[in-house]
């Protein structure tokens, strides 16, 4: 794979608070805004004209699993590739706890390992609990910045309103880090579509 301008790991909360409706919204966001074409351009606009990305499911201590493995994005084709690969992606995980740490920690896994050499290196981390199992986010966290990556979340709040502080303080990290509130599943297609457009330009979305 070809140097990109950005690494990127779609990291998903498949837990047991997340039932099967949500779970496609979810999917359905992150296919939808591949497809979007401002998300597109973003994706093609830094000096080498390409991003790299990968999808991972995660939920209890010891699940978690590469539902999109690390794909080029480099023009409309590849885009839409990624797009109908997220969108047929099952739940390859079972329901269970939330060891939000553990899924990090395989996240940042790919980031480390990621084929393609990449001017950044982000992991994108959307849930909607906080973490309740297995080796805590923040240590995790610190690791993940330590290795020079940005580590950004997004919080679906409908259960747990007080998910923003909790990524704020144990999840982000890094340079141009970054958490967004999400009201509930049926805003999250315009939430992560934002939240994308931030990571790939780098910069705030008016």
């Amino acid at each position: 794979m070809r140097a990109v301008d950005l690494a990127l790991v779609l990291a998903v909360d498949a837990s047991s608070s997340v039932d099967y409706d949500e779970f496609g919204l979810m999917m359905g966001g992150y296919a939808a805004a591949f497809r979007d074409e401002e998300i597109q351009a973003a994706a093609l606009a830094g000096a080498r004209g390409a991003i790299a990305v990968c999808l991972l499911l995660w939920s209890g201590r010891g699940a978690h699993a590469l539902g999109v493995p690390w794909t080029a994005l480099e023009d409309a084709a590849s885009a839409t590739a990624i797009a109908d690969a997220i969108e047929s992606c099952p739940r390859l995980v079972p329901a269970g706890a939330t060891a939000l740490g553990e899924g990090m920690a395989a996240g940042l896994a790919q980031l480390a390992t990621c084929p393609a050499p990449a001017a950044r290196g982000v992991m994108d981390v959307s849930g909607d609990g906080a973490h309740n199992q297995g080796r805590p986010p923040g240590p995790v966290r610190d690791i993940g910045v330590a290795a020079g990556f940005t580590i950004n979340a997004l919080a679906v709040v409908n259960e747990e309103p007080d998910l923003l502080d909790h990524y704020e303080k144990e999840v982000i990290g890094g340079s141009g880090s970054f958490a967004m509130a999400c009201p509930d599943y049926a805003a999250f297609a315009e939430a992560i579509r934002r939240k994308l457009l931030r990571e790939m330009s780098g910069a705030p979305i008016a």
